[in-house]
This record gives C-alpha cells, sequence and structure tokens, in this order.
C-alpha cells in the first residue's frame, strides 16, 4: 500500500450501508437491551442472547434464552461479525461465572473456528463489557476481580484475532440503569457518589451504547485496549493546598 491510500480495512464496517450480524448478550435489559436497540435502528441484524425472555420485538431481531456459563447450552449456527458480550451480575455469588467466565464461553464459541486456534472466518469486532472496577478494585470483591478478568481477557483476544479483527473492552463507571437502584434511590449516597464524579452525574445506557457502536463498528484501527468511561470518577483527586 503506498503512502496515502486508504485501505478497505480502515473503513467502518457498517460503510456504504452494509448491514451487519450482530450478537449481543444480556438483552433483555439495561445495556445489553439498548445496545441492540441501537444496533436494529441503524440497519443491522442482531441476535439475542439472556436467562430471561425477549424484550425487543423487531422483524430483524432473534433471541435465544441461554446462560453464558454453559457453553454447550450457546446456541448453534450462529455466525456474528461483531460480537458485544455484555451479560453480567453484580454481587450475586456468580460474578466471576457469569461476568468472566461467560463472556469467555460466548467469544471462544463464536469468535473462533472449532479448535479455537484461528478466528471465525466472518468475525470482525469483538466487544466486551468491563466496567470501572476492574480498573479501580472497587465495589464487591468477586465483582471487581470479575471485571478485572474481562480487561485482561480483552487484550488476550486482540492478539488472537488480529489482523481479522478488533477486540476492545468499553468500562463505564455508573450508570444509571435498575441494577444501581440502591444507590440512584438513596439521596445521601447519591449525593456522596456525585461529590466524587468530576461531571457530576452517570451515563445513561444510551451514551455506552454509542461507545459500543463506535469501538466495535466505527473503529478498524484501535485493538486491545481498555477503555473506560466514568466522569472521570476514577482519576479525581482533591489537591489540598492553602488559599492565597
Amino acid at each position: 500500500m503506498r503512502q496515502g491510500e486508504t485501505p478497505f480495512v480502515s473503513l467502518p464496517l457498517d460503510a456504504g450501508g452494509r448491514s451487519l450480524n450482530v450478537l449481543v448478550t444480556g438483552t433483555s435489559r439495561g445495556i445489553g437491551r439498548v445496545t441492540a436497540e441501537l444496533f436494529l435502528a441503524r440497519g443491522h441484524r442482531v441476535w439475542g442472547l439472556d436467562v430471561l425472555p425477549a424484550s425487543i420485538e423487531h422483524p430483524r431481531y432473534q433471541h435465544f434464552v441461554a446462560d453464558v456459563r454453559g457453553r454447550e447450552v450457546l446456541p448453534a449456527d450462529l455466525a456474528p461479525q461483531v460480537i458485544v458480550s455484555n451479560a453480567g451480575v453484580q454481587d450475586s455469588g456468580a460474578d466471576i461465572d457469569v461476568n468472566l467466565k461467560g463472556a469467555i464461553n460466548v467469544c471462544e464459541r463464536y469468535a473462533f473456528a472449532p479448535g479455537g486456534r484461528t478466528p471465525a472466518p466472518q468475525v470482525r469486532a469483538v466487544v466486551l463489557l468491563g466496567s470501572s472496577s476492574g480498573h479501580t478494585g472497587a465495589e464487591f470483591p468477586e465483582y471487581a476481580a470479575s471485571k478485572g478478568g474481562v480487561l485482561a481477557y480483552a487484550k488476550n483476544l486482540a492478539q488472537r484475532l488480529a489482523p481479522q479483527a478488533t477486540c476492545n473492552s468499553v468500562d463505564p463507571g455508573g450508570v444509571l440503569t435498575e441494577l444501581n437502584r440502591p444507590v440512584m434511590d438513596d439521596p445521601v449516597l447519591w449525593d456522596r457518589i456525585m461529590s466524587l464524579t468530576p461531571l457530576r452525574r452517570w451515563a445513561t445506557p444510551e451514551e455506552i451504547a454509542e461507545w459500543i457502536y463506535f469501538v466495535g463498528v466505527t473503529n478498524r484501527f484501535m485493538t486491545g485496549q481498555n477503555l473506560l468511561i466514568d466522569g472521570g470518577e476514577a482519576g479525581s483527586f482533591d489537591f489540598v493546598w492553602p488559599e492565597e
């Protein structure tokens, strides 16, 4: 390739209105549901996977009830070009099995050909849902450990999928979902959290879905990265010094 030329691989996956086959796990609520709806709104076909029944009705959406903890129960004959591993739990007693091992089960099943040594021929991008907890170690011990593992697994996948496909993690801080109601509905706890968050708010699921879409579809050169999307909370500090 000569200097200045733009190779085809640098174009977004949806360039020219191309429709993609997308797998999203954890689509019955929260970030997963909003992400699936965003892909559908932009013309793609979505396979959704959750332990709960479908909450999306759309002609290009197909739902599977399955538990990511069991690789053997994952639906066969799916060939996604984009994989979004979002299914997760918090302080459940099964955080590592669902959040980390579940992500591994899904990606090893659909991102690789049998044997796990070469990428599946159709796969072009994998996005893992991490968490700011994976960066900071905050929150429940098993949850933080599970998300720290997700961040490392994203780097593992990036090396194994290159140069054919990218893999990155999108790692939100606080997001306005039902999972976070215990602190969102408590004014005292909420004020404490906001005092630690420079942007003084949490993300909406729609904002995180946009990040997922950008990382998985628009981005074609970044891989092996863990994107911390937390309103500055992890890096906040209080510089104490006498006023002049």
